[in-house]
């Protein structure tokens, strides 16, 4: 999976990806993580996923740090009951 940053600031970051099913499922823990904004378009589905996030109190990549890490945790408790 390719991933470019577009834009960086502090609190705002623009990524650019062509897996919509990553990008979506990281739009949903970042709203759970403390993000702003995080929304995601593309123009069409030949062309990669754009991800917008905007936040406040942490820095952008602060978020998507967190989000990470949150998906990893579900993912490592999910793994965990699947092997019981």
């Amino acid at each position: 999976m390719e991933v470019e940053v577009i834009k960086s600031d502090k609190n705002e970051i623009e990524i650019k990806t062509d897996n919509v099913t990553v990008v979506e499922v990281l739009r949903v823990y970042l709203y759970e993580n403390g993000a702003e904004f995080a929304a995601w378009k593309r123009e069409h589905p030949s062309k990669p996923a754009i991800l917008k996030i905007k936040s406040s109190g942490k820095t952008a990549t602060k978020a998507i740090s967190d989000a990470i890490a949150a998906i990893k945790k579900d993912c490592n408790s999910l793994l965990v009951a699947v092997k019981k």
